[in-house]
């Protein structure tokens, strides 16, 4: 049987494309490790149940202390060793790195065995990890198009695989605003978004009073903001459904007339298969303003604005909503204009990008 290792950090940027690959690589019978670190194993409860999970050691040089920062080489040597004698074991047919530390392991061991191996960049920038295996592996896959890359590097324009729940709704039929029920939903990435809840609520209840009596709002947002979050919409008379986490976003975005998000590259991923008119606040700290580029393929298509950190305040935002759940036509070619750009068959380009690699080793 025909084996593939999937490394992934603990990000769902890195680990839901991970999960859409290891649905397809199943379905054609291969065998499928996942190696993860702590945090990316909770977004594994979805993932099909064949797939072997394993927990490596890792370590950031970007975060923790001083003591921290010097341990981290021999904690990544480690997690290297070790994945060296898993693949002695195992003898992976191709491996592919999905960026985050925790893939290191993995893929340094891949690259000391000269085994098959490729890397998928979600983000229209390589993440640091993904620099470093560039000009290492056998092809780099992008999500994002164009991708900046290390001089010399080619890249395959692939798109970003999303889940199979997203792919079930893929260009799912969009019921323009009107007089009747509209869903809002407001994602701020896997830990949500404390900007996202200081200013779009205040936004949504500052709406004209003809739009606002038909809002109800899917709102997730950060554990310690969730008592405010809710309170203001229950004091303004929103109707809204308050979380940390959904876990059925693809039924929540395929009901949504309006997507307020950050920008990373799943979430523009699902926005685009699905097709939604959306609203992107990228977030500000990210690596070389990758959410910047992720979202500007939907924004000079027409499907989604652009709204920066530094630009965030409530009136531009009620203007900006008002401006699409006020105009029917407008939020139509929106989500025509979504639609037209995403890439739903992204995992089977990937997966024939895997099966071309395991057929040709370097």
């Amino acid at each position: 049987m025909k084996t593939l290792v999937m490394a992934a950090g603990g990000t769902g940027g890195h680990m839901f494309p991970a999960q859409a690959l290891s649905e397809a690589m199943l379905e054609r019978g291969w065998a499928v490790k996942l190696m993860t670190d702590s945090r990316g194993a909770r977004y594994t409860g979805a993932f099909p149940e064949a797939v072997e999970i394993e927990v490596v050691s890792s370590a950031t040089f970007a975060r923790g202390g001083i003591a921290g920062k010097l341990a981290a080489p021999f904690k990544i040597t480690g997690g290297v060793l070790s994945a060296l004698m898993a693949f002695r074991r195992l003898k992976p047919t191709a491996v592919v790195g999905f960026g985050g530390y925790p893939s290191i392991p993995a893929m340094g061991a891949a690259t000391l065995l000269k085994l098959p191996r490729l890397i998928h960049e979600q983000n229209g920038v390589l993440g640091r990890v993904n620099q470093l295996f560039a000009k290492r592996v056998d092809a780099v896959a992008c999500g994002t198009w164009p991708t900046d890359l290390p001089e010399g590097v080619e890249g395959v324009d692939i798109g970003n695989p999303v889940r199979g729940a997203i792919r079930a709704r893929a260009g799912a039929a969009y019921i323009v605003p009107g007089d009747y029920p509209m869903q809002i939903l407001v994602l701020g990435g896997s830990q949500g978004a404390r900007i996202l809840s200081d200013f779009v609520p205040p936004a949504i209840a500052a709406l004209p009073h003809e739009i606002l009596t038909h809002i109800r709002v899917s709102h997730q947002a950060r554990e310690e903001d969730l008592e405010r979050v809710e309170l203001y919409y229950a004091n303004n008379g929103v109707t809204a459904d308050v979380q940390s986490f959904f876990d059925d976003v693809p039924s929540r975005l395929s009901e949504a007339q309006l997507l307020i998000s950050r920008s990373g590259a799943s979430t523009v991923a699902d926005a685009s298969v699905i097709g939604r008119p959306a609203i992107f606040v990228p977030f500000a700290a990210a690596t070389a303003d990758h959410q910047t580029a992720n979202a500007r393929g939907l924004a000079e298509a027409g499907a989604a604005e652009i709204i920066q950190e530094a630009d965030l305040e409530v009136a531009p935002l009620t203007d900006a909503i008002t401006a699409i759940l006020g105009d029917p036509a407008r939020a139509l070619a929106m989500n025509q204009a979504a639609t037209a750009t995403g890439k739903p068959d992204a995992t089977e380009r990937l997966v024939a990008l895997v099966e071309q690699i395991a057929g040709n080793p370097s």
